[in-house]
């Protein structure tokens, strides 16, 4: 069974289902203050780790695996979720390979009914460095509502790089004024602080997918 850390009431319609980046486990303070912000929110957080990140906390330092070959311990995370009695819209996602990978079950989920939209927390649209290493194929064609919040700072993926990339209809991106990866901004230079940029993204979700029977009212 899948171990999450629960955060944000038990009853909220909503649970956002969260993986963590390549190198940072699910308690990292960018996760945790995410998490924190979401839960403030209204909504129910469950974060998890992959076996490899988990596999640390006993001594075992195994290097992050290819994303894909963590895709089925994604879609465990969400049956898991569900055996917990966790019921409700589901959205899935996460910090940057987390929400990567997120983005490569998304589409199977939903034609399901499993889940209902998708976030990812500073895409990794390539490596740093290296802009013709593209990780957006799937991207293309995605069918899942997603949001994506990136940093104007991120070296995975700058503004003028995601322009030209031709993502699907579904993506929104949704640019932070000078955050980087952790989407954390340079408040003498920038005016923002984490705290002001993780309000735009909890405002954003909820905007966006939490309330869609209400534009109807």
């Amino acid at each position: 069974m899948t171990y999450f850390l629960l955060d944000g009431p038990e009853d909220a319609p909503i649970t956002i289902l969260l993986a963590h980046g390549a190198g940072a486990p699910m308690d990292s303070a960018s996760m945790a203050a995410t998490a924190k912000a979401l839960a403030a929110a209204g909504f129910r957080v469950a974060r998890f780790e992959f076996h490899y990140m988990a596999a640390r906390r006993y001594g075992h330092r195994k290097p992050p695996p290819r994303a894909e070959t963590v895709n089925p311990e994604y879609i465990k995370a969400i049956a898991d979720l569900r055996a917990k009695g966790v019921a409700g819209k589901l959205i899935i996602g996460g910090k940057s390979m987390g929400g990567r990978v997120a983005s490569m079950v998304a589409d199977e989920m939903f034609a399901k009914g499993e889940i209902a939209g998708l976030v990812c927390l500073g895409y990794p649209f390539h490596p740093p460095g290296k802009p013709e290493q593209l990780r957006t194929k799937h991207l293309a064609d995605l069918k899942t509502p997603t949001l994506i919040f990136q940093g104007t700072r991120d070296e995975f993926g700058t503004k003028e790089e995601v322009a030209t990339y031709g993502l699907s209809a579904a993506i929104e991106v949704i640019w932070l004024e000078d955050g980087d990866h952790d989407l954390k901004p340079r408040k003498a230079i920038s005016g923002f602080s984490t705290a002001d940029h993780l309000k735009t993204v909890t405002e954003t979700i909820k905007a966006r997918m939490a309330l869609p029977s209400a534009s109807s009212s």
